[in-house]
């Protein structure tokens, strides 16, 4: 059956490629010279679902059209892959008293509220602290793991309440940290009350956006991006926007004078998001060697990996501009610039990609249905 990936989550981004190298060629990233896990906690082993991308959806995904159900899938995904991630750090660090009170409170909560429980293990930059932690581990040099109990008791800070026709998307504004991952610019925070509301009145123009004129789009975006990030602008006042591999659910950007680009930078880092997510289940292509591919869009080279990751991305991209175009109310002559711009560099990108000969069977798979939808656009 062609387009399906089947795997229980590993824990560790990539370990099905690095076997052998570290705490990732491992299951789950665990070093063999620990005791194994009580037996209560390997019972939440086995009671792990086995996640598989039926090859509709894998399509789907691939055209960035998936929408939620897509979402659900690869939610479920990274959700296995944390708990997988939690398990192998109190393998690796039995003696810990903090971390185990921490993680058998987490194990009441997902008993007793699920719903919080899934609100714990969805923070963004859960992924990146447990996967810091297991190196630290790794590398004999970890300290004290009392920061589970940080995720435990964190405040839910700035929630958003973004309705527009019907379709609601409730996004925490994250102006607090810690930050554990980087997304490339600076942060702003702490925001004060006059900047909090500027970032929404700017989030519910760019929802409305999105709703009225790139309703899939936003559909998805309501059922995966849970935080937003602020960041200051680049250097020369543009903005700026970025997602993390080991921060799922999370969109960092700047905030933009221009709510379509706000629109746009949504659409932009959620497929980053899925796509890293898909990653996960379904390995693409051969483990990253060196820059040696052109992007359109950059002036440096780029590993096979990251040139998919930013082909994909500028599918969403060259899609939003053909339907600001179809719409005609948002400087139409841009937008269709823009449009005709981002469909030949994705396409040119995903010729590259199909012949570089490092693409899995599913990777060629999910490229040539990326460059079919690309095709399509404006058709």
């Amino acid at each position: 059956m062609t387009g399906t990936g089947e795997a229980v989550a590993t824990g560790v981004p990539g370990a099905r490629e690095r076997k052998g190298s570290g705490p990732a060629g491992r299951a789950g990233g665990v070093p063999p010279r620990h005791e194994a896990p009580p037996e209560a906690r390997l019972a939440v082993v086995d009671a792990l679902p086995k996640h598989a991308v039926p090859p509709e959806t894998f399509l789907a995904i691939a055209g960035a059209r998936g929408g939620p159900q897509a979402v659900r899938l690869l939610r479920a995904g990274q959700l296995s892959k944390r708990m997988l991630l939690l398990l192998a750090l109190g393998r690796a660090e039995p003696r810990d008293e903090g971390y185990r009170r921490a993680f058998d409170e987490l194990c009441t909560l997902q008993r007793t509220d699920p719903e919080r429980w899934e609100e714990v293990m969805f923070q963004p930059e859960l992924d990146a602290w447990v996967t810091d932690r297991l190196n630290e581990s790794w590398h004999g040099t970890a300290a004290a793991l009392d920061g589970l109990g940080e995720f435990l008791r964190a405040d839910a800070g700035v929630v958003l309440d973004l309705e527009c026709d019907g379709l609601r998307w409730r996004p925490l504004i994250d102006h607090l940290g810690p930050r554990r991952v980087d997304y490339g610019r600076p942060p702003v925070g702490p925001l004060s009350a006059a900047e909090l509301r500027l970032w929404e009145q700017k989030l519910a123009a760019a929802w409305e956006i999105l709703v009225r004129r790139h309703r899939r789009h936003a559909e998805a975006v309501a059922a995966c991006v849970s935080v937003v990030v602020p960041l200051l602008p680049a250097p020369g006042g543009e903005a700026a926007s970025a997602a993390a591999r080991r921060a799922y659910g999370a969109v960092a950007t700047s905030l933009p004078a221009d709510p379509v680009l706000l629109a746009l930078a949504l659409v932009h880092e959620f497929l980053h998001i899925q796509l890293g997510a898909l990653l996960d289940l379904v390995p693409l292509h051969r483990p990253n060697g060196p820059a040696i591919y052109h992007a359109p869009w950059r002036p440096d080279l780029r590993p096979a990996g990251a040139l998919l990751q930013g082909t994909y991305a500028h599918l969403g991209v060259a899609s939003f501009w053909c339907a600001e175009a179809v719409a005609g109310v948002s400087e139409p002559a841009r937008a269709e610039r823009e449009f005709t711009l981002w469909r030949t560099h994705t396409l040119t990108a995903a010729g590259i990609l199909l012949e570089c000969g490092e693409l899995t069977g599913h990777g060629t798979e999910f490229t040539e249905e990326l460059a079919r939808s690309v095709r399509e656009l404006g058709a």
